[in-house]
């Protein structure tokens, strides 16, 4: 799988520990920045992984701030985008499992190494289950995307 992957500079040593996390796991790792923990803003991080997932570039995306809700706010304005914010293992694989989530935002100044790596996992482990009651709630989701436009 191609992971996108950016940050703030409050994300940036997470995100750093987690490209090799990633890796490991034998995905592919695209790293979309910032580069230090120098001041940077999270919107920039979450359009950019965002529009990766959404040209294809990508297969799924992860942002990290220091909150993660900057990051996931500013990645759910995407066309395409469903992005959840997962603090635990249940939420990050039952969003993709159930909401087709096709980006996570994570916390580094709430979430540990340890069990971000275990949110990850979990989270790139999932697939979308595809019965008819959770295709009729995306279905709803992606009605309500083309209305806003």
């Amino acid at each position: 799988m191609r992971v996108a992957i950016g940050a703030d500079h409050a994300g940036y040593e997470l995100k750093e520990q987690l490209k090799q996390v990633i890796a490991d796991r034998g995905h592919s790792v695209i790293d979309l920045g910032t580069d230090s923990t120098e001041s940077v803003d999270y919107p920039d991080f979450s359009a950019a992984v965002g529009r990766a997932v959404v040209a294809g570039r990508a297969d799924r995306g992860i942002v990290v701030c220091g909150s993660g809700a900057g990051a996931a706010i500013a990645a759910n304005k995407l066309d395409g985008i469903r992005c959840a914010q997962a603090a635990d293992t249940y939420t990050a694989h039952q969003a993709v499992e159930h909401d087709d989530v096709n980006v996570l935002a994570l916390a580094a100044r709430v979430t540990g190494i340890a069990l971000a790596e275990e949110i990850v996992h979990s989270y790139l482990g999932a697939r979308f289950v595809n019965e008819e009651r959770f295709v009729r709630r995306l279905n709803k989701v992606l009605e309500l995307e083309r209305a806003r436009r």
